[in-house]
């Protein structure tokens, strides 16, 4: 009998170590779905009582500036399409079940390094259920996404929320999908307006008389905005945040002349008003503070009650020169600032998918998503605990505030709707607003 070599033996453990792995890994992907609370998830991270629909709508904005054709500083016009996907309490049929497949993809259109590679991961809701007519109306939320991300890039979260009675609406923001990135002056002038007009659509299509499967589920006078990295860029605009007279030249001379970013500057005499449906705003790292995108004035025009997101070591957006001095500069609002110890930017999207673990890969396509010093699946079940509380006091009045009414330290004491030593390595700031 021939013994194997050490180097044969070698290679026999690796491949053990390999089949091993891809079994486990194979096995979490069956049985784990984004969004599940793990053992030591927050009180409030559980889903809600309601079983959830899923659909996909297409939206057109008509007559926006098409600034990626701008020349001289004149701005062409045209029709702008935007898809969203849309959550929803939901009557299941008999014999139905929450299954949803998402089809999404990893990598960046355009960039050989990084190309587009196909992504599938389940979801806890039914695909095209009927919507549950006979209660609501839910209140509203609308998500955004960063450049580049999609509408599918925080399921964890939209999944739970509608669970809990809220509409939940994610926007594919063209020009800044995985699938379609282009320039980042699209990104920059359309995603404030991205996030009003899906709003107003989807009241408008949630409105009783309508034939729509949306018709008397939404209550537009009661609506939250999320948005991550870029989309908190714009969420902060529409909730008030003027942007600097900076990016307005910054955007002029990044595209020719083009003036379309004026009209969301502060110094703009007919800056848009602030809708007063909008009663909570939730910014995971939003992205511009270190870039001049706000100054003093700008930051004082956010009144309505705002939940900052951010990780200490974000080297995206900044920390202290970016998120927090958000945090600080916004002196007319209530606000609450969630910061994770030593995580980096992504503290707002889904666990990494299963194909982004294949072995030669861009490493980036991993840390699209997870956290060096966190499990981001440890992140979402916090995100879900503090967005339940703050968003079911500002659109549900539901009396949540104390799990906000915290020690800021959390390796002090453990936190309220924690499980004990589970609420280390995070820090929540409160400010109300100036007097």
């Amino acid at each position: 009998m021939v013994k194997p070599t050490f180097s044969r033996f070698i290679q026999l453990q690796i491949l053990l170590c390999f089949l091993v792995s891809s079994t486990v890994l194979n096995a979490q992907n069956e049985s784990f779905i984004y969004g599940d609370a793990l053992p030591d998830a927050p009180e409030l991270a559980s889903r809600g009582a309601y079983k959830i629909g899923v659909r996909t709508l297409d939206l057109v904005n008509k007559g926006q500036v098409d600034v990626l054709n701008s020349k001289n500083g004149m701005d062409p016009i045209y029709d702008r399409p935007l898809k969203v996907e849309v959550w929803y309490p939901a009557l299941l049929a008999p014999g139905a079940t929450e299954l949803a497949i998402y089809k999404d993809v990893m990598g960046t259109a355009h960039d050989s390094l990084r190309p587009l590679t196909p992504i599938t991961f389940k979801g806890r809701a039914s695909r095209d259920a009927a919507p549950l007519a006979t209660e609501g109306p839910f209140p509203l939320l609308v998500v955004a996404h960063g450049y580049v991300g999609s509408r599918y890039l925080m399921t964890y979260l939209t999944e739970n929320l509608a669970s809990k009675g809220y509409i939940v609406v994610a926007i594919d923001h063209t020009d800044s999908t995985f699938r379609d990135a282009s320039p980042f002056s699209s990104t920059l002038v359309n995603r404030a307006k991205d996030i009003s007009f899906v709003m107003n659509q989807i009241g408008d299509l949630g409105k009783a008389n309508n034939k729509h499967f949306l018709s008397g589920l939404v209550d537009s006078e009661n609506i939250g905005i999320i948005g991550y990295s870029m989309g908190g860029y714009g969420v902060l605009n529409v909730a008030g945040a003027g942007y600097s007279d900076g990016l307005v030249d910054f955007f002029s001379s990044m595209t020719g002349g083009s003036k379309a970013i004026a009209e969301l500057a502060m110094s703009n005499p007919n800056f848009p008003k602030v809708d007063p449906r909008i009663k909570a705003v939730v910014a995971f790292a939003p992205w511009g503070m270190e870039r001049g995108v706000w100054d003093t004035e700008g930051l004082k025009g956010l009144e309505i009650p705002t939940f900052f997101i951010a990780g200490s070591q974000d080297d995206i957006s900044g920390y202290e020169k970016g998120i927090k001095a958000i945090f600080e500069g916004a002196i007319n609002t209530d606000r609450y600032l969630l910061t994770y110890e030593n995580a980096r930017h992504n503290v707002a999207p889904n666990p990494p998918p299963v194909e982004s673990l294949k072995p030669g890969l861009h490493m980036d396509e991993y840390y699209r998503y997870a956290e060096p010093s966190w499990d981001e699946r440890k992140i979402n079940n916090v995100n879900q605990h503090f967005l339940t509380a703050f968003l079911g006091i500002h659109l549900k009045q539901k009396d949540y505030s104390k799990f906000l009414e915290l020690e800021e330290d959390s390796n002090e004491k453990d936190w309220t709707g924690f499980k004990p030593r589970s609420s280390t390595g995070m820090e929540l700031l409160h400010a109300k607003p100036a007097p």
